[in-house]
């Protein structure tokens, strides 16, 4: 579903400097109903500023955005909205159930209290103040007021940072009856592993662009790429010209990395080409790594 009827929230064009880093660098992002959109990118991307303009709390230096419509400021697009933020600041005396009280107080039509409880998993720590939880447990009493409202979209900024592995489960359990309820949910992460269980749609982000777009499957092909290593007297030049070759970079003492999705049909060539190749390593390309790919190579900006 596309286009300025359908789309929840959006991002057209929008720059953001703060002072001599520029967070965001013509972006384009758009939320469609009925789906969770994961945005992907290394510290330092601009995930947090993109969902800062979308809810109004920084304003684009140039572009556009829109929430419902409206202006994010607009109080009547405000209140179709639930956020989880990395950084929050919340009154440490209260209990957990009296934080969730008062934030569902804010919206029209919130689900019963005990609903909330129950669907962040925090049945455990709803009596206990909020100065006296852990630092995973505050984040799942935010997570709880995140959604007490019944929020038709939903921002999530690194929500399972700190978590175990059981809260994670219960969150992510959560998230995925939420979409299957209809609603939108925008996930920000550095967590490829995350996106892969609860995505519908992938954007990667780098540098304060978007880099590559996609389904979880297209995803996962961009970042399920190869790196071979080895020392060859072929210069890199005429590897990176190989069909199967997406970068090729030369290193010292006639090093020379490869990153490829095929690389046995690389590391045959390579026999066939220098008998005297020595050092060769056949390795899975990383996270920090495929990003890094993604963002050199141009070509590769429209994976959808």
């Amino acid at each position: 579903m596309n286009g300025m009827d359908t789309a929840l929230a959006r991002l057209s064009g929008v720059r953001k400097r703060f002072g001599e880093v520029q967070a965001l660098d013509g972006l384009d992002l758009e939320v469609r109903p009925g789906e969770l959109l994961a945005v992907l990118g290394p510290n330092g991307a601009g995930k947090t500023t993109a969902i800062a303009l979308m809810l109004g709390l920084q304003q684009p230096d140039a572009g556009q955005a829109l929430l419902f419509g409206r202006s994010p400021r607009d109080l009547r697009a405000r209140r179709g909205i639930g956020v989880m933020m990395q950084e929050v600041a919340l009154p440490d005396a209260l209990k957990v159930r009296e934080l969730v009280a008062m934030t569902r107080a804010y919206y029209p039509a919130p689900p019963p209290l005990a609903d909330t409880i129950a669907r962040a998993g925090i049945e455990k720590i709803a009596e206990r103040p909020y100065a006296k939880l852990s630092g995973g447990q505050k984040r799942q009493a935010q997570f709880a007021l995140a959604i007490c409202g019944g929020p038709r979209l939903l921002f999530l900024d690194e929500p399972t940072t700190g978590l175990d592995v059981t809260s994670r489960e219960t969150m992510w359990a959560t998230l995925r009856a939420l979409v299957a309820g209809g609603a939108a949910i925008v996930l920000t992460t550095h967590y490829i592993e995350e996106a892969q269980a609860l995505a519908d749609r992938v954007l990667v982000m780098a540098k304060g662009r978007r880099v590559a777009e996609g389904t979880v499957g297209e995803m996962r092909a961009l970042v399920s790429r190869k790196r071979v290593e080895c020392v060859t007297a072929l210069p890199a030049e005429a590897i990176a010209a190989w069909p199967e070759v997406a970068a090729a970079t030369p290193g010292d003492n006639r090093q020379v990395s490869i990153v490829t999705t095929d690389a046995e049909a690389v590391v045959r060539k390579l026999l066939a080409a220098d008998p005297k190749l020595s050092e060769l390593e056949v390795r899975r390309a990383g996270l920090s790594e495929a990003f890094a790919e993604l963002t050199a190579e141009p070509s590769l900006e429209t994976a959808a």
